[in-house]
């Protein structure tokens, strides 16, 4: 049913306790596109879609180029399946970036690159994203997260931008890779899904200041959590207009 980075990556050496390592990521002096997927198990027509997510980042779209996220709603959950992976701030963010984009209509699958709804995921997915692309930064991002020995993520990030009117800010997530569920009720009866860059954890709007914005977070790892598919992704993002400067991620990154 058809509903209506450049990034530098760095592996730190493990921390004495745990077999996972250190994230450290740094943005870079092109802009790196936010791919964002509004997405649900309940719905037929999005398997499609994760799958053409999951083929991010490739040989041709690496890291550098292109961050994506994958946020699961609830708001098909009425159909019989219970979204697993849904927050209810992905639909509230889903709903404003429709209207950033003077639109009314919220649905899923629903593609955004850097703010811009994307309809036709061929020809438009690729044209905005070599649009962005070619765009000199126009923010910075930074990005530590690694072990602490109470067994949590310590998560860091700062961001900057040359001019910062009011409304930036600074958006850090935690995703998981390689996730599998087996769909028992809804539209997908019966089927198993396989997901990448899920959002589990989602920190923001921190607002910037000065030109400038910090986050410190010290994240529970919940225990259906795969610790090793785990990654962190951040970016800034205009408020008023939904317009993103720069985004900066990797996934897998805590792999030791």
């Amino acid at each position: 049913m058809n509903r209506p980075i450049s990034s530098a990556l760095a592996v730190a050496l493990l921390a004495p306790t745990f077999s996972w390592a250190a994230c450290d990521l740094m943005s870079g002096p092109k802009t790196a596109a936010l791919v964002e997927l509004y997405t649900s198990e309940g719905c037929s027509s999005c398997p499609p879609a994760d799958k053409r997510l999951s083929q991010f980042p490739s040989r041709q779209y690496p890291y550098e180029q292109v961050v994506p996220i994958s946020l699961h709603v609830d708001y098909w959950d009425y159909i019989g399946w219970r979204e697993p992976f849904a927050q209810a701030q992905f639909a509230e963010r889903q709903s404003w970036l429709v209207r950033t984009n003077g639109h009314k209509t919220v649905y899923t699958p629903h593609f955004f690159v850097s703010g811009t709804e994307v309809r036709d995921w061929d020809v438009d997915l690729a044209r905005e994203l070599n649009r962005v692309g070619a765009e000199a930064a126009r923010a910075s991002v930074h990005i530590h997260a690694e072990p602490t020995a109470s067994g949590k993520l310590s998560v860091s990030a700062s961001a900057t931008a040359s001019s910062s009117p009011a409304q930036l800010a600074l958006f850090v997530a935690l995703t998981e890779d390689r996730i599998t569920s087996r769909v028992s009720a809804g539209e997908n009866n019966g089927v198993t899904l396989s997901h990448d860059h899920v959002v589990r954890e989602w920190i923001g709007p921190t607002a910037l200041s000065g030109g400038r914005a910090e986050v410190d977070r010290a994240v529970t790892l919940r225990s259906n959590w795969n610790r090793a598919e785990l990654g962190v992704v951040g970016f800034v993002q205009n408020m008023q207009t939904g317009h993103v400067l720069q985004a900066v991620g990797a996934s897998e990154c805590l792999r030791s």
